[in-house]
């Protein structure tokens, strides 16, 4: 089978495409079929070396396809079932080994594009503003990259649960995509004070949460516009990580909280992990949840697909197709 395996960690030209066996699935584990792959920036951190991983292996930690095999004590998943997973590795590849307790299914009216595309991302933007921050209707929240794949589902899910919604955005493409998601303010990042305009947007009372994926280029920004007793919810680190924070400034902005969430927290149980796919699926399929895909690359054209990430060149969600 085809797969992309990095042999030592570093820029995009450490993955390299190969073709390897097909891999037997063990106890507790099914053998998937892949048609669809999304691209996330836990990719690109475990590519590069940010984040840890024992070398060689094949990266991707997101697609969907159909159950090719399952290996011994496996009865939740037929042969033909299909399925997508996030949060485990070797989606870059035809044929992935994962654990079934970390496999869904997808339901019908979402196809393996969606699903794939959907799955982490609008998980995060489910936990988001369900769980780390719950949204209440009349908040104001501020959503940074409002284009990206995160960000165009974080404001649809925040709108959904009656927030005004402030987003930033580079480009005058890139607004327009986060008006049409449902941003009722979008501040070009590049030309304005984010803090400033939030500020004026709210009637210098600030918002109630920041969602921000992005990191040390609009931390600042992001704890200057929270209100009093407000919650910046760090989930990211796009542009690079966040320096050490005194936590004294936490008080001055007003008793503000800092969290670094991971999704692999609020997923961690199975049944939350049922929950909150079958949630997103849901909206999916009724049409309640818009999947924007902004690019779709082969598989041995996997380099370029990280290079447009990381240069933020894209909008939406990209695949591996």
């Amino acid at each position: 089978m085809r797969a992309i395996v990095i042999e030592e960690q570093g820029g995009p030209e450490v993955m390299r495409f190969t073709h390897t066996d097909t891999p037997e699935p063990g106890p507790g584990e099914v053998l998937i079929d892949i048609e669809a792959r999304g691209v996330n920036f836990i990719d690109v951190y475990q590519r590069s070396g940010t984040y840890s991983v024992s070398t060689p292996f094949t990266p991707g930690v997101e697609a969907a396809g159909s159950v090719a095999a399952v290996g011994p004590g496996v009865t939740e998943f037929p042969v033909g079932a299909r399925v997508a997973w996030a949060m485990a590795p070797g989606g870059y590849a035809d044929q992935a080994v994962v654990p079934a307790q970390r496999v869904v299914p997808v339901p019908d009216g979402v196809t393996a594009e969606q699903a794939s595309a959907a799955l982490l991302q609008g998980m995060t933007a489910h936990y988001l503003t369900h769980s780390t921050y719950a949204v209440q209707p009349g908040d104001t929240v501020l959503v940074h990259a409002a284009a990206g794949g995160t960000g165009l589902l974080l404001v649809q899910m925040a709108k959904a649960r009656g927030a005004t919604v402030i987003g930033t955005a580079s480009t005058e493409e890139k607004r327009r995509l986060a008006g049409e998601a449902g941003a009722d303010e979008i501040i070009d990042y590049t030309t304005t004070d984010v803090a400033q305009a939030v500020r004026e947007l709210t009637g210098s009372q600030g918002v109630a949460a920041v969602y921000d994926g992005v990191g040390a280029d609009t931390f600042e920004a992001s704890l200057q516009s929270l209100r009093m007793r407000g919650v910046l919810a760090l989930f990211g680190q796009a542009s690079g990580a966040v320096p050490p924070v005194d936590p004294q400034r936490l008080n001055s902005a007003g008793s503000v909280f800092l969290t670094r969430p991971s999704l692999a927290h609020y997923v961690a149980a199975r049944a939350e992990l049922l929950e909150r796919s079958a949630d997103v699926f849901g909206l999916v399929a009724a049409g309640r949840l818009e999947v924007r895909v902004g690019g779709r690359y082969a598989l041995s054209d996997v380099a370029r697909a990280h290079e447009d990430l990381t240069a933020r060149r894209t909008t939406g969600k990209l695949l591996l197709t």
